[in-house]
């Protein structure tokens, strides 16, 4: 099993962070160890000072495929839920002024949650998801999938040039505007449309 990310997919993130919006998808990767298992609480990590949560929704792949056309790219996932990339920021902003990888900042263990699914038929529309975060109770994050600059189809077909795609691999598809950092005790909660799918406590 596969977590691939993307990067800087809504322009007002890429702007909160400083960062100017790509022509292509931004595309890294999460080992099978950065899922965070359901029911398994969240520990702060000791090696950084600055936790940052990134909403997100998160497709999940269904067939096996490599160069996969974007107009055929929908029949490789079947469902989605919303997921949360937590970050070390601080040690990102060092790796980014080496001009080093992020793994170190973004791929550690349990540094990716993920909700229950919804299947792509129980959408009204699939073009335009709303989703977002909630911490301590108040809305902090909110976004809708129609303003990523690259599409679902897009990304998965994307991804499939360069990586094979796998039955249960995830696709993390990117954050909007309101990223922010998180301390022992807070509460989050991610949501789809009107449904809660994802609740966790920072232990």
């Amino acid at each position: 099993m596969k977590i691939f990310c993307v990067g800087r997919n809504y322009v007002a993130h890429a702007q909160e962070l400083g960062n100017d919006s790509p022509d292509e998808p931004v595309i890294f990767m999460k080992p099978k160890s950065a899922l965070l298992q359901p029911h398994t609480p969240f520990y702060y990590p000791e090696f950084t000072n600055e936790l940052h949560y990134e909403c997100e929704l998160v497709l999940r792949i269904c067939k096996n495929g490599k160069y996969i056309q974007e107009k055929f790219a929908s029949k490789y996932y079947d469902a989605v839920t919303v997921g949360i990339d937590f970050t070390a920021r601080d040690i990102q902003d060092e790796l980014k002024s080496k001009g080093l990888p992020w793994e170190k900042a973004k791929a550690w263990d349990n540094s990716a949650a993920i909700g229950k699914w919804v299947t792509f038929p129980d959408l009204k529309n699939k073009k335009e998801i709303n989703f977002g975060l909630y911490k301590n109770k108040e809305l902090v994050q909110q976004g809708i999938s129609s303003e990523m600059t690259f599409d679902f189809d897009y990304i998965v077909s994307y991804i499939s040039n360069y990586f094979s795609v796998n039955i249960g691999d995830l696709v993390f598809t990117g954050t909007p505007a309101g990223v922010g950092e998180l301390v022992v005790g807070d509460e989050i909660e991610g949501f789809m449309e009107d449904d809660s799918l994802l609740k966790l406590e920072i232990k």
